[in-house]
This record gives C-alpha cells, sequence and structure tokens, in this order.
C-alpha cells in the first residue's frame, strides 16, 4: 500500500509502517498502522470542512492538557468528574485521590 501511495505522487510518512491484521472476510492482509501522534498528525493535515471539528475537538483537548501542566488541581478535579460519572461513591474516590497522592509522594523523589 505505501509503495502504491509514493507511485500515485502521495507523500508517505516515514512512522507509518505495516501490519498483518485480520480483515472481515478472516484472511490477514498487511494494513498500513501508525501511533497516536501520527494519526493526530494525518487528521491535522486533512484539508476539508469535514475534518474542522475533529481538529477543533484535538485543539480543546490540547489546551486543556496545558492548562494541566500549569495547574494540576485541573487534572485531579477532572479525575473525580469521571469516576463520579462511572457511578463510583464518594468514599471509593477519596481512597482513590489519597492513593494517587501517596504513590506520587513516593515515586517523586
Amino acid at each position: 500500500m505505501k509503495k502504491n501511495l509514493i507511485k500515485d505522487g502521495f507523500e508517505v510518512s516515514e512512522k507509518i509502517g505495516q501490519l498483518k491484521l485480520k480483515s472481515q472476510d478472516g484472511k490477514y492482509c498487511m494494513t498500513d498502522v501508525c501511533d497516536i501522534e501520527g494519526m493526530f498528525r494525518i487528521i491535522e493535515s486533512i484539508p476539508s470542512k469535514n475534518a474542522e471539528p475533529i481538529k477543533q475537538w484535538l485543539a480543546h483537548f490540547g489546551k486543556e492538557r496545558i492548562d494541566e501542566t500549569f495547574d494540576p488541581s485541573i487534572s485531579l478535579q477532572r479525575a473525580i468528574d469521571l469516576y463520579r460519572t462511572k457511578g463510583y461513591d464518594e468514599e471509593w474516590i477519596a481512597k482513590r485521590i489519597k492513593s494517587i497522592q501517596e504513590r506520587k509522594k513516593l515515586t517523586d523523589r
């Protein structure tokens, strides 16, 4: 596939590889694959208005992670909100957050 793309005049990233993956018909075929970072770069390069919602989501997601770098309490609150959404009770959440903080103290030395 990669050779076909190059032959047809497309640029192909060095980060794209191939793995033998099982197809719907049960046969194994060489399939183009990439890591998450590569996938984001591909999405970023799509020149289509249909890709715009995904690009906006990625920009929002990136901004949230940068904000968390400057204020770690944001990620802590995000974790608490996620646990609540999943239905965990407040006592379990408190124990979980405490264990995460204790582990961080031990590993940050």
